[in-house]
C-alpha cells in the first residue's frame, strides 16, 4: 500500500504519454498498417486478381508475337518452306520472283534489319557432308528432326547417321534397327548413309558410362573415312541429360581438344534448354532467335514430317512421347553453336570441377 504513489505516478505517466500528438499519429499509423483481418482478405483477393490479370495480358501479348514472328519468319524466307535449295544453306533466301517490287523491297529492307530467316546455317559449300552422331535410334528425330530435313533439303548436301548403340535396353535391337531404317527414310537419309554401331561396350544403358575414348575412336573413324566436313551432336548437358548423350559430346569435345579432327571439320551441338523452354512448341521462336547463333525452324506441314518419321518407333511410343511430339519445340525448332577449342576447354574444366 505504501508505494500507491509510484504506480499512480508511471499511470498518469503514460496517460500524458498516450495523449500527446505524436503518439496518436503513431496508433493511427499501426492501425492503417495492421487493420482487421477481413479488411486484409479483401486487400490480398483484389491484388491477386490484379496480378492474375497482368499476368494473363502479358502471356497472350507473347503468344500474338511469337505467332506473329513465326508467320513474319517465313514470309522472309520466300515461298515458307525449303525449296529454293541453293538460298536456305546461306540463310539468304530470296523467295520466289515478288510481281510487286514494293513489296519485294520491304521484304528485303525488313531481312537486313530484323535477320530473320527460318533457316540460318553455315553455306553449303561449308557443309556438304554432314555427320549426325546420335546415342540411341529414334534420337535422330526426337531431338533432330528440324536440323536433318533441312539439311536434306540442300542441293549437294549428304547427311550421315552415326548412332552409337542399338537400343537393346529392352531387348528390342532388331525392332529398333528397322525402325531407325524407316525414321530415316522419311526425313530423307539413304539407308547407305546410316552407321548402327553393335558395340557390347556402348550399350543402350542410361546406368552404364560410356568411355569417352572409345566412342572417339569410332567418331573419328567415321569422320576420316567419310571426309566429313561438320558434325553435330549433343552438349553437354545432352538435352535431356541422359548419360549417353552427355559421353558423346564428351568424345566429340576431346578429339577437338586433342586437335584430331581435320582442320575442314566443324563442331556444331544442339542446344539444351530448360524443361518450361522444352514444352512451348512454336512460342520459343522469340527466345531461338535473339539467343541462338544458328538455328532452322520447320512450318506445320514440315514438322507434320519429322512426326510421322517420330512415329515409325512403335515400340518407343509411349503416351508421354505422344504429348512430346506434339508439344516440345524440337518437333519445330533446332538452335546450335559452333563449338571452338576455348569453348571445349572451358567446359572441360566445368566438368572437371
Amino acid at each position: 500500500m505504501r508505494f500507491n504513489w509510484l504506480s499512480e505516478y508511471v499511470a498518469s505517466t503514460f496517460s500524458s504519454i498516450a495523449s500527446t500528438s505524436p503518439w496518436r499519429q503513431l496508433q493511427q499509423q499501426v492501425q492503417q498498417l495492421v487493420p482487421n483481418p477481413q479488411a486484409i482478405y479483401c486487400r490480398i483477393r483484389s491484388s491477386s486478381a490484379e496480378a492474375l490479370e497482368h499476368v494473363l495480358i502479358a502471356c497472350a501479348v507473347y503468344l500474338l508475337v511469337c505467332l506473329g514472328l513465326y508467320k513474319l519468319t517465313f514470309w522472309l524466307s520466300g515461298s515458307g518452306s525449303h525449296n529454293d535449295n541453293n538460298n536456305a544453306g546461306s540463310g539468304d533466301v530470296s523467295g520466289d520472283q515478288n510481281p510487286n517490287p514494293e513489296a519485294g523491297g520491304l521484304k528485303q529492307a525488313m531481312q537486313s534489319g530484323l535477320r530473320l530467316r527460318s533457316v540460318r546455317l553455315p553455306k553449303t559449300t561449308q557443309m556438304e557432308r554432314v555427320l549426325l552422331i546420335t546415342a540411341h535410334p529414334d534420337d535422330e528425330c526426337m531431338f533432330f528432326g528440324p536440323l536433318i530435313y533441312t539439311l536434306t533439303q540442300r542441293q549437294g548436301c549428304q547427311v550421315y547417321i552415326l548412332c552409337l548403340s542399338n537400343g537393346n535396353f529392352e531387348h528390342k535391337a532388331k525392332v529398333r534397327r528397322q525402325e531407325l531404317w524407316r525414321s530415316c527414310s522419311k526425313l530423307g537419309i539413304p539407308e547407305s548413309n546410316i552407321v548402327l554401331m553393335n558395340a557390347t561396350n556402348l550399350p543402350d544403358d542410361p546406368y552404364v558410362d560410356w568411355r569417352p575414348d572409345a566412342v572417339a575412336s569410332l567418331i573419328l573413324h567415321a569422320v576420316e573415312s567419310l571426309d566429313i566436313q561438320a558434325i553435330f551432336t549433343f552438349d553437354r548437358d545432352g538435352v535431356s541429360s541422359h548419360p549417353n548423350h552427355c559421353a558423346v559430346y564428351y568424345a566429340a569435345a576431346s578429339l577437338c581438344l586433342a586437335n584430331l579432327l581435320p582442320k575442314d571439320c566443324k563442331f556444331y551441338t544442339l542446344d539444351s534448354i530448360n524443361v518450361v523452354r522444352k514444352y512451348l512448341s512454336i512460342l520459343d521462336l522469340l527466345c531461338t532467335c535473339f539467343m541462338s547463333t544458328h538455328w532452322c525452324i520447320l512450318n506445320w506441314k514440315e514438322a507434320a514430317i519429322v512426326r510421322s518419321a517420330m512415329k515409325e518407333h512403335q515400340s518407343q511410343m509411349r503416351w508421354f512421347r505422344w504429348l512430346y511430339i506434339y508439344t516440345s519445340r524440337y518437333m519445330f525448332i533446332n538452335s546450335m553453336r559452333q563449338i571452338n577449342l576455348s569453348d571445349v576447354e572451358l567446359e572441360m574444366q566445368i566438368h572437371d570441377n
